[in-house]
């Protein structure tokens, strides 16, 4: 039996675990459970307002844009993914990340609360800002494929709209268009502003690059199994809706950063966005596209919370949680 199928009775036992990365990313994910009220957002309170409006601007912008995607992931993961496959070390991943996906809601609706931001404002942009609107309708599209219409996972075509799905939310949502926001979302604290925002960033990032792993993991899988989705043309598909969704990022970032901030325009966040993709291609096994260098090298390192203690809460900010060190 493959990883994918629909029957209610399978799937019930946990051990022998058939997919060893599946249990990894769980452990590693209940490794790193957090909770938004844990960073003192207050405290970013003054950088906020000394900001110029075209920094306001951006911060509001990807706020609009998370928030409604969080939850529109979790749909996604509900309706398209969930019901279509069988290992149970699966479905405890996904039940983690779904929970991760509601978390992640609630840190911006932190964010909204926390700073002077116009909260139904916020809310309109992303049915009445085109770009917004644009890469949330690309999305929608497939999530409708689950659920208003019948997915017979047993077919080609089925498997082949299974995987588009995953295409669509793991690598050109979560892996692409999301890191690019994350990009410029940790941007000011490379100027030393919103650094605890910046924490929190941090932690939903650390959550995020288990996601892309595991619907990496889950399409290669799918993949090796089935060999009816070896077809040429089927991956020509998937790598055309990469570059698509590039382009519709590029329309996005502009709309984020019409004249640019200090260190910081659309063209610049536009590399960013090609090198990542790139990065997917090539983790999907195609050729990269764009070949374009890292503009924001300094992610890696903001990255990296291991060891990094917030200055204003004298608390590590690393979320990891070693179960073992805390027995008595």
């Amino acid at each position: 039996m493959g990883i994918l199928g629909t029957g209610i009775q399978d799937g019930l036992l946990l051990k022998p675990v058939t997919y060893p990365w599946a249990m990894d990313l769980y452990e590693q994910a209940v490794a790193n459970t957090w909770f938004p009220n844990e960073i003192q957002l207050g405290e970013d309170l003054g950088d906020f307002k000394k900001m110029t409006d075209e920094e306001r601007h951006a911060i509001t912008f990807l706020m609009s844009y998370f928030n409604p995607n969080e939850l529109l992931v979790n749909k996604a993961l509900a309706f398209g993914v969930y019901p279509y496959i069988n290992a149970p070390e699966c479905h405890l991943y996904l039940a983690k990340q779904m929970w991760e996906e509601a978390n992640h809601c609630m840190s911006f609706e932190y964010v909204l609360e926390t700073f002077p931001i116009d909260r139904a404002a916020a809310y309109d942009s992303h049915v009445t800002v085109p770009s917004m609107a644009a890469k949330e309708e690309f999305e929608v599209n497939f999530i409708k494929r689950m659920t208003e219409e019948t997915l017979d996972i047993s077919t080609t075509e089925g498997k082949k709209d299974f995987v588009r799905n995953l295409v669509a939310y793991n690598v050109i949502l979560e892996g692409i268009w999301f890191y690019s926001g994350f990009m410029v979302a940790l941007s000011f604290r490379q100027r030393n502003l919103l650094r605890n925002f910046g924490s929190l960033m941090d932690w939903v990032i650390r959550d995020e690059s288990l996601h892309l792993q595991f619907g990496i993991n889950l399409i290669l899988t799918v993949l090796e199994e089935n060999d009816d989705l070896q077809d040429p043309d089927f991956a020509e598909e998937i790598r055309q809706m990469i570059i698509n969704a590039v382009e519709m990022e590029e329309q996005y970032n502009r709309d984020l950063l019409p004249t640019g901030i200090l260190g910081l325009n659309a063209d610049y966040v536009n590399q960013y966005v090609k090198y990542l993709a790139d990065r997917r291609l090539e983790e999907l096994g195609f050729d990269a596209h764009y070949n374009v260098s890292n503009p924001a090298k300094w992610m890696a390192t903001a990255n990296d919370t291991l060891q990094l203690v917030n200055f204003f809460e004298a608390t590590n900010t690393s979320y990891e949680v070693n179960a073992q060190s805390t027995k008595k």
